[in-house]
């Protein structure tokens, strides 16, 4: 790994005027500390919590294949449930992608489910779905979140959590302000960003994920309604975080997002297409998860764990850029723009 990224460095800067292969070595980039991150601080998702999405081939004949990582407990795990079962009883072959509303998000599902250009039957639900309650958009989380969080204006650390329910927060020496309006503190779990409550001398009650880019959430009609998981989408332009706690994110978009981000947009409400549109739908041909497929043909990605030493010094760099290209650091950055780095397992 080293060796190629060397390579493709050598072959860049051969490409390069003079002035900028001079240019003076600074600390390092943000990159750079993710490929210096030693084995052990990588993480293997699981295959089962993998989905492997193949779209029709685009308009070149190329094919299109899209890989979600499905959300942690103790996260959405109803939505979750349903979504694996949606996969392996075929729901999902043969469903389209009928939104894409730009800056905002692509949809897609039965396209005579819940879309206000239907005109069809709706293919009829599998059996065994849960029902979810809004209150399921949070759920309760303790020593499971980072070690470290982002509290405003400064960076703490847990000490640990006691028996008592109880943790000291020891400051770490200002760095970076990741300043969150949205909640008090924002940390991540399992590699997955996260919003939390607080209470001042307690551990974080209640968690919840955000709508980052590249986020998956479940479409749903007005509350009470939580949505299935029939109909899912991602976020493809300024993070929606008003929708945090208002619908269930279910995972995120880790290879392939270019198929779903360059969509054409709908020109009906909400960026639905219209019936005239209707050829530009994408068709899903099919959706697996990938523990289903054979050995050969299973996806692996693992990503660098969010409790590490070296996420952590990466997330202080992506706020404070202090590499040669940079001239005044931002001094803080918002919680979706510390994306977690995934990769193919070797």
């Amino acid at each position: 790994m080293r060796t190629a990224l060397l390579a493709v460095s050598a072959a860049l800067a051969l490409s390069l005027p003079l002035s900028a292969q001079e240019e003076p070595k600074g600390a390092p980039a943000p990159s750079e500390i993710v490929a210096a991150a030693p084995a052990a601080d990588w993480v293997a998702i699981a295959a089962e919590d993998l989905l492997v999405m193949t779209l029709a081939p685009d308009a070149e004949g190329k094919p299109r294949q899209v890989v979600i990582q499905l959300m942690p407990a103790p996260f959405s795990q109803g939505w979750v449930h349903n979504i694996r079962l949606f996969a392996r009883s075929g729901w999902y072959d043969g469903i389209s992608v009928n939104r894409v509303q730009d800056n905002y998000v692509t949809q897609w599902g039965d396209p005579n489910y819940d879309n206000p250009e239907a005109t069809g039957t709706p293919k009829p639900l599998p059996e065994g779905l849960k029902v979810m309650g809004e209150d399921e958009y949070a759920a309760q989380i303790s020593a499971s979140v980072s070690p470290y969080l982002w509290f405003r204006d400064h960076r703490v650390a847990f000490d640990g959590f006691g028996k008592s329910e109880s943790v000291q927060l020891r400051p770490v020496p200002r760095r970076a302000n990741f300043f969150d309006p949205y909640s008090p503190i924002v940390t991540f779990s399992s590699g997955f960003p996260i919003g939390t409550a607080f209470s001042p001398n307690r551990p974080p009650e209640l968690g919840w994920p955000v709508h980052c880019y590249g986020m998956v959430g479940v479409g749903r009609n007005y509350s009470p309604d939580t949505g299935s998981g029939a109909e899912l989408y991602t976020v493809i332009g300024h993070a929606p975080r008003h929708l945090d706690r208002n619908i269930a994110l279910v995972g995120r978009v880790i290879e392939g997002m270019q198929h779903l981000s360059s969509l054409p947009r709908g020109s009906g409400a909400l960026g639905f297409y219209t019936a005239e549109e209707a050829a530009k739908r994408t068709p899903i041909l099919s959706v697996r998860v990938a523990s289903d497929l054979a050995p050969s043909e299973q996806p692996a990605f693992e990503y660098l764990s969010t409790e590490s030493d070296v996420f952590a010094t990466y997330a202080d760099a992506v706020a404070n850029r202090r590499d040669p290209f940079f001239i005044t650091p931002a001094g803080g950055a918002d919680i979706c723009n510390i994306r977690v780095p995934v990769r193919r397992a070797e």
